[in-house]
């Protein structure tokens, strides 16, 4: 290691997060997924969980062709 990497790494605290800290992050994030994914991947038609309204459809009909969903 060079000097100057010496010292910053000398410098740089170390920064432990508990497990018991990111868990409730974790869970959150992964539900937001998943009902981002059915929003965009199922959310239209015989599966629609709001009725046959096409709003949700095409406010997310980029986002579909994007991710490789098929649409129409």
């Amino acid at each position: 290691m060079t000097q100057m990497s010496q010292a910053i790494a000398a410098q740089a605290p170390v920064v432990s997060i508990p497990v018991r800290d990111i868990v409730p992050w974790a869970a959150f994030a992964g539900v937001a997924a998943l009902v981002l994914l059915y929003f965009v991947g199922v959310e239209q038609g015989a599966t629609s969980i709001f009725g046959n309204n096409m709003l949700i459809h095409e406010f997310v009909h980029d986002a579909r062709h994007l991710a490789g969903f098929p649409c129409h």
